[in-house]
Formats: C-alpha cells, sequence, structure tokens
C-alpha cells in the first residue's frame, strides 16, 4: 500500500469500527487493524524496506492513523461499556427493607483493659504514668535496685541477657518495671506519685509463667509517706479493681531487696469446690509484693534516705485479669486465637472509669 491509499485505509477501518455490533466484533476489528497481523502493523513492518526519506513521510501518516483508530476504537469500548452497566443497573435491584449485615468487630485485649482499668483507679488517686525502655543495663535492673553481686535474679537461667555491648556493659531484657522507678527518682524532684504499666521478660513458661509478661508498679516519695498510707491506697485499689466494697486484706512479712520492710498482700477469697472466688469467704490469696523504699535504693538514685521516704508495690497485670475475668491459662493471652479474643475481649469504646466500665 502506497502513501496515497491511507485515505481509503482509514475509511475502511472507521467504517469497521462503526459498524460493529458488540464488544466482541470490536475486538475483532481490532485485531484485523492493530493486531500482530493487523493491516497498519503489516505497514509499520514495511517501513524497512522503504528509502529513507519515503520512510519519514509514510512512517509519519502511519503513526497518526494508528492513533486515529485507537482513539475510535476506544471511544467505541466505552459506548458498550457503558450501554451494557445501563442494562445492568435496569435488571438488577436491592431491597433496602432488608437488615444490615453484621460486619466483623474488633475487641480490646483483656490486657489493654486492665492497664486501662488500673490507671483510672490509680489516677484519681493523684498517679501519674511513667515508662521506660525494655533494654536495660546492670544498673537500673539491678545494682541501684540493692540486689546484691551473686543474687539468683543476676543469674543466666532467669534473666534473658543480651550480647555484650563493646564497651563491655551487659544489657539485659528488664525483668520487672522497677528500672523505671530508678529513672524517674534520678531525674525527678520528689514528691513523685507514679504507676509503671509495661512488659517484662523472664525465662520461664507453663500456665502460670511466660517468658513476656507485663506487670505494674506504683511508686510514691516524699517526706511523711510511711506504711498506714501504702495499706490504705492498695486496700482502695483491691477493693475498687475486685468490686467487693469491704473486701478483706492483710499483710505478711515477706523479703525484696528494694523495700525495707518489705510485705506481701492477701485478699479476701473462697477455693469451695475448686472454684476461686474473691470476696470475705475465709481464705487467703496473695495479690501483690510491697514494702517501703530500702535506703540504699534512695541513695543510688541520689536521695537522702533521711529526708525521703515512701512506698512502692508490684503485681502481675495478666494476674489480676484471669482472677478478675475466669481466665485459667496465662499462656491463652499470647495465642492470638480469635474466638478467645471475642470471649474475653472488651469493646473499644468501653473506658474504665471508678464511676463505671470496671466490671462487666
Amino acid at each position: 500500500m502506497t502513501t496515497d491509499n491511507t485515505d481509503q485505509l482509514r475509511e475502511e477501518l472507521l467504517a469497521a469500527v462503526a459498524g460493529a455490533k458488540d464488544a466482541a466484533a470490536l475486538d475483532e476489528v481490532r485485531v484485523t487493524a492493530l493486531g500482530k497481523k493487523g493491516r497498519i502493523t503489516g505497514l509499520m513492518k514495511d517501513l524497512g524496506a522503504m528509502a529513507p526519506e519515503a520512510r519519514k513521510v509514510f512512517g509519519q501518516k502511519l503513526n497518526v492513523l494508528k492513533d486515529e483508530i485507537a482513539a475510535a476504537l476506544d471511544r467505541r469500548k466505552q459506548g458498550f461499556d457503558a450501554a451494557a452497566l445501563d442494562a445492568r443497573l435496569g435488571t438488577e435491584s436491592m431491597d433496602v427493607t432488608l437488615p444490615v449485615r453484621p460486619e466483623a468487630k474488633g475487641t480490646l485485649h483483656p490486657i489493654s483493659q486492665t492497664i486501662e482499668e488500673v490507671a483510672a483507679i490509680f489516677g484519681v488517686m493523684g498517679f501519674e504514668i511513667a515508662d521506660g525502655p525494655d533494654i536495660e543495663d546492670d544498673f537500673h535492673n539491678f545494682t541501684a535496685l540493692n540486689f546484691p553481686p551473686g543474687h539468683p535474679a543476676r543469674e543466666m537461667h532467669d534473666t534473658l541477657f543480651l550480647d555484650p555491648a563493646e564497651d563491655g556493659q551487659r544489657y539485659l531484657l528488664r525483668t520487672h518495671t522497677s528500672p523505671v522507678q530508678i529513672r524517674t527518682m534520678m531525674n525527678q524532684k520528689p514528691p513523685i506519685r507514679m504507676i509503671i504499666p509495661g512488659r517484662t521478660y523472664r525465662c520461664d513458661y507453663d500456665m502460670t509463667h511466660t517468658p513476656m509478661f507485663h506487670q505494674v508498679e506504683l511508686l510514691v516519695i516524699d517526706t511523711e509517706t510511711n506504711m498506714s498510707h501504702l495499706r490504705g491506697c492498695l486496700q482502695e485499689f483491691v477493693r475498687t479493681y475486685f468490686g467487693v466494697e469491704d473486701l478483706t486484706t492483710r499483710f505478711r512479712p515477706s523479703y525484696f531487696p528494694f523495700t525495707e520492710p518489705s510485705a506481701e498482700m492477701d485478699i479476701g477469697c473462697s477455693r469451695k469446690g475448686g472454684e476461686l472466688k474473691i470476696g470475705n469467704h475465709g481464705d487467703w490469696l496473695e495479690i501483690l509484693g510491697c514494702g517501703m523504699v530500702h535506703p540504699n535504693v534512695l541513695k543510688a538514685c541520689g536521695l537522702d534516705p533521711d529526708v525521703y521516704q515512701g512506698f512502692a508495690a508490684g503485681m502481675g497485670i495478666e494476674r489480676i485479669a484471669m482472677l478478675k475475668y475466669g481466665i485459667p491459662d496465662l499462656r491463652t493471652f499470647f495465642e492470638s486465637d480469635v474466638p478467645w479474643l471475642k470471649h474475653y475481649g472488651f469493646a473499644a469504646l468501653d473506658i474504665p472509669s471508678v464511676t463505671g466500665g470496671l466490671t462487666r
């Protein structure tokens, strides 16, 4: 075909495009014109045998023709698509009286909910929330907390140590949230009143232990705090958290390196019939450890123990959640089991407060 015949080819192809009765027929026209063996494609292949000047002129005309046919095909296809959509809309219908299909709803994890509950209770008492790094050094995790050299907690079988740093410093995954107490006392002037919720890590795994778990600690430092304040604060917390107004408590002497005197707190319960029930039923359940901050800890933080004193306490988030919500196995908190999460989870807008939302 010569350049004189491109106009004839244009007319033939445009007529074929306009005469296509449906999308399938239009696609056949496209293949005939622009396919690998199409009429325009064949002419493009013949350009190599032409003289340079003639190739330039004829090639330009073919490119114009190719673009024109492609645009015509596209317009015609849009017309068929619009007609098909109109036909579909004309035949399909929707019953707007049908109920809305329920959508999947996420739930708040019991650990998150419990942390919010604890924060709500202590927030009313004037406590602030503090946070710190999960990776700690030996000083903040052990030495400043009055752990003597050779203490079992420093051994590899209890603590998850990291490889030594280039400077020889030994780092570890914190075994408790108490290092945040140290960091706060070293950087904040008393009075201090804070709670510290967060992840902690130890080498253990069974129904009541996992390598990673959550703790919440509280710390009060000022010039007048004493053991009676500690007792009143914790007693008010457990009564509000478990929803038992007259819940009995008792404090038993204990030992922790970072407190002196130290105590463990028990709450009333019943174990009749193999069922644990919180309340004044004649039996006791250990719930947390506490005590007055050891003078050596105050000294390590740059505070004068002759001027300042205070108390600290700590408890496991999973443990108090298990007791309140009847969760039998600690490991299930971290298994990402969807039915379990639906059963024990909380609505995202169920925000805890001391005036409501602390009980289901």
